[in-house]
Order: structure tokens, then sequence, then C-alpha cells
């Protein structure tokens, strides 16, 4: 049989596993997430939370995009370590900042010009930012070439935009993008 007759039935099929846990580490995860809200270990706990885990994937799979894989994960864990030590940090200053005189707040509007392109990836780069208290992610430009941010307290902007690019922008884009 030449590659051009090939036929349907030498084609591999999606595996019965596959079709069934669409989405396996967020199966997981929502299982894991679902003991730990309950926090108590029974059979009956284990039963519910393995229904959650394969129905909430299984009905919203077709809504997710494409699967991303890592090309560095080394450097995504070291980027979830500097956003988890970002959002403590951030949470000191700005309780610190809240408790301070209004009046010596100096909040600002920044536009973050993007070298990331792809979709997931501006969206982890726009949801990084709204994790860390004092900064939120307020919209996107129609051309998806710039981030609309508003942060409680801007001393030096372009030094802010400097170091989101730094910190956020520049290992997101080595993690997801060529």
């Amino acid at each position: 049989m030449t590659p051009s007759t090939k036929t349907q039935d030498t084609e591999t099929p999606v595996s019965f596993w596959r079709r069934c846990w669409p989405r396996p580490v967020l199966s997981w995860l929502l299982w894991v997430l679902w003991l730990l809200l309950v926090n108590e270990l029974s059979v009956g706990h284990m039963l519910l939370a393995l229904f959650w885990a394969w129905l909430i994937p299984f009905y919203t799979h077709s809504f997710w995009p494409g699967v991303k894989s890592l090309r560095r994960p080394w450097l995504a864990l070291k980027f979830l370590s500097v956003v988890v030590w970002d959002i403590l940090v951030a949470n000191w200053v700005v309780a610190r900042l809240i408790l301070r005189p209004a009046d010596r707040l100096q909040p600002a509007f920044m536009l973050l010009p993007l070298d990331v392109q792809e979709d997931f990836t501006i969206t982890l780069l726009a949801s990084t930012i709204s994790l860390t208290p004092g900064t939120v992610s307020a919209d996107l430009s129609i051309d998806r070439r710039h981030l609309l941010i508003h942060a409680l307290h801007v001393d030096d902007e372009q030094q802010a935009i400097a170091q989101i690019k730094q910190r956020y922008e520049a290992p997101l884009k080595e993690i997801f993008e060529c």
C-alpha cells in the first residue's frame, strides 16, 4: 500500500483513555482540590471527587485551546517561584501602602508593549500581572501589541514596565514561544 492510498483503518484511533479523560492533569488537580476542600479522606468523597474530576474536563474540553507543551519545564518552575515570591512581597507592600495616608499613593495606568504574540502566553502574562497585589491587567489593544495595566502605586513608570517585561514576559516567552 502506498502512502497516498492509506485508509482510515490504518490510522491510529483516539484511545478510549484519552476520550474519557481528555485532560488528565486537570482531572487529577480537581480530584486533589476537592479532597483538600472537604478536608476528609473517605471513600464517598474520593468517589465524588473522581466524578467531578471526570465530568468538568469531559464537558469543557472543547472550549480549551490546543495543548501547549513546555519548551523549558525547569524555567517554568523558576518562573512559578518568582511569581509566588512577588505575590508575597506585593502583599506586604500593598498592606504598607494602604495603611499610609492616601495622598501618598501614585496610581497609574501603564501601557506595556508586548513581545509575546500567542494568545495563551498573553493570557498567562495578563493573569500573572493581575495575581500580583497592587496591579491589574485592564485591557488588551485590538492589535494585541499592548497591554494596559493599572498599578496602585508607581514611582517610575518605565522601571515598572521594564520589571514586568524582565520578570514575567521574558520567561513566559522563553517557556512557551519560539
